[in-house]
């Protein structure tokens, strides 16, 4: 996997973490629950881990105590995530964790050996139909759950509209299925090609949706994330960067006096958990 594609900060990170934790799909929590119920000690590989706000918002919904094994290519963000991990699960049991910087489009059946639960957030849509096989096949290979988070799915809404709206929506994604090093990523086509791989194994999924939900109080997150989208869709095609500089200016003031809504739909996925 290449080391720029999908490279992200701890600052953008922390930014959309309360987003991230108030959109993911909390009743597919109920199964996994119902699943793990007994374990002596239940053991979560977290792919991707970044911050580790996966393991924050999930660790404390889940009863008994955890061992978290995450995994990352950014030993910054290792560090981080398990600096700032929680140590209490539901009821008080401990909690624990480990780090492992790997390219987790590489993991085998041997990493992942003796997980209860295989979990990732905002992952997929940065990841190309090759790589999605791979980790399909060691995770249906473990014969455990998998809870796959916030994957993108191509579609935005923002309130008031505006005529440019679509025409940079069309771009953004585009830009999410563009080739890099040779790697075509899925962008918005990730949660159809997860289910389907899975399927092929026998394997039924479970989707939600789990839509980013933008208003007045979330203005600092609304400006960044509207600054990415605008210039990636502008990358993505060029002639649009005349037009988007005056659409970009209405809609930062927009943001700034709180009069700006933005939905970015999501997917939550599980996999694998009767």
């Amino acid at each position: 996997m290449s080391e720029e594609v999908g490279r992200v900060t701890a600052a953008w990170l922390g930014l959309r973490e309360p987003a991230d934790a108030a959109a993911r799909a909390p009743e597919l929590v109920e199964p996994v629950r119902r699943h793990l119920a007994g374990n002596p000690l239940t053991v979560v590989h977290d792919l991707g881990t970044g911050t580790g706000s996966m393991g924050r918002w999930l660790a404390p919904r889940l009863s008994g105590p955890q061992h978290w094994v995450m995994y990352d290519r950014d030993p910054d963000l290792l560090e981080h995530a398990k600096a700032e991990m929680t140590d209490t699960a539901a009821g008080g049991a401990p909690v624990t964790v480990e780090t492992r910087q790997r390219d987790i489009t590489r993991l085998t059946a041997e990493d992942l050996a003796g997980a209860s639960l295989i979990t990732a957030s905002a992952l997929l849509d940065m990841l190309t139909v090759e790589e999605i096989e791979r980790i399909v096949a060691v995770c249906a290979d473990t014969g455990c759950p998998t809870l796959l988070t916030l994957s993108v799915i191509g579609r935005v809404a923002l309130t008031p509209a505006d005529p440019l709206d679509a025409e940079l929506t069309e771009a953004f994604n585009a830009h999410q299925r563009r080739t890099v090093d040779g790697r075509t990523l899925l962008g918005p086509d990730a949660v159809r090609a997860t289910v389907e791989a899975f399927g092929r194994r026998g394997v039924d999924v479970t989707v939600r949706s789990s839509h980013w939900r933008l208003g007045p109080e979330q203005a600092d997150l609304t400006a960044e994330w509207f600054d990415g989208w605008v210039g990636a869709a502008c990358e993505q095609r060029p002639e649009l960067t005349g037009p988007a500089a005056a659409y970009a200016a209405r809609r930062l003031a927009e943001a700034a006096a709180g009069r700006l809504g933005v939905v970015v739909e999501h997917n939550d996925l599980l996999a694998n958990c009767e």
